[in-house]
């Protein structure tokens, strides 16, 4: 093959946001296809908050090495295959990396999962509302076992998790009150979304206003920020109230982002389970089905934010925490 490959290869471990030269573009020729590879096109990547923590340190996954290629979860199509479970034309999506192409053989095949063409559905739903960002949803909305008439807080509620999370919580009985960062982002998640209610978390009087939305106190917490937020809301809470840990945002860029305390918790006496959708791997087809059910019956709504091209992933990633994003943010390759 004469093409060639564009890559964004992890150079330095970011202290904060992330730096010129933290992430390298590189090119580099691609290899000859060999028996039991396949060759995929990578058209676009997902950009979520973890992988800010995977250039820094060991969580579920190891730590990405310096000098490899920044792993990421992408869309893409096989151009060209040697695998005899691949043919030209299959679309699949898995951990591509921040790359034009992947090379798909067995020792990687289990991160990869096929996915059909659906009429009038974009191959970038894949990588939202029925990708990573709605299993995680999914899967999280199970945990506290959501009764009709409780008041669900989510925070980040306008992002891909957060906002499909808030909506989860509508189809099963709650009352829903999303946290966000713009008034514009409050009136998606309102006019559009049907929360019941929304806070912009950046008006000073941010507090006394979730405290207005939530008169009769707080009985389930999705949590995705961390930090102030979440102590302002687990203040809130009501006895026995659960609490699902889905992501710490706020600390992913200053250090350790965990609980600052536990005597809300106890005095509470509050349930608090995190998770990783990892887990829940064997269900994934489930979830899928019932959320692409959702989506056709108007249930459930999405946005993007979309990014054009490799060279702007870091970028990208900056914007999950600079709260430049709306909904899913992928970068289009």
């Amino acid at each position: 093959m004469t093409a060639t490959n564009r890559q964004l290869i992890l150079k330095s471990r970011p202290k904060g946001l992330l730096a010129p030269g933290d992430l390298q573009l590189t090119e580099s020729p691609l290899p000859e296809l060999k028996g039991g590879q396949a060759l995929a096109k990578v058209k676009y990547l997902s950009m979520d908050p973890t992988m800010r923590v995977w250039m820094v340190v060991d969580t579920y996954f190891p730590a990405v090495a310096i000098g490899d290629v920044m792993r990421a979860f992408g869309f893409a199509e096989i151009i060209e295959s040697r695998h005899p479970d691949y043919k030209k034309g299959d679309r699949v999506t898995g951990f591509t990396g921040l790359q034009e192409y992947a090379i798909i053989d067995d020792s990687v095949k289990r991160q990869f999962q096929k996915v059909p063409k659906i009429p009038f559905v974009s191959d970038t739903v894949f990588l939202g509302v029925l990708g990573i960002n709605g299993l995680t949803a999914f899967f999280g909305m199970e945990i506290p076992q959501a009764k009709k008439g409780e008041t669900l807080v989510v925070s980040a509620a306008a992002g891909a998790t957060g906002s499909i999370a808030g909506q989860i919580g509508k189809i099963q009985g709650c009352r829903v009150v999303g946290i966000a960062g713009s008034d514009e982002k409050c009136s998606w998640l309102t006019k559009d979304l049907g929360f019941d209610a929304a806070i912009n978390y950046k008006l000073s009087n941010w507090k006394e206003k979730l405290a207005a939305a939530t008169p009769s106190g707080i009985d389930i917490n999705f949590e995705n920020v961390g930090g102030d937020i979440m102590h302002t809301v687990l203040d809130r809470m009501n006895l026995f109230g659960r609490v699902v840990l889905c992501g710490l945002i706020s600390g992913y860029t200053k250090g350790d982002p965990g609980l600052e305390s536990f005597g809300t918790v106890l005095v509470k006496r509050l349930r608090v389970q995190g998770f990783i959708v990892i887990d829940f791997a064997s269900r994934f087809m489930e979830a899928a089905t019932q959320l692409g059910q959702w989506k056709m019956f108007g249930k459930l709504k999405d946005r993007e934010t979309i990014v054009e091209g490799l060279e702007k992933a870091p970028d990208a990633i900056n914007m999950l925490f600079t709260g430049g994003n709306i909904g899913k943010l992928i970068v289009k390759v």
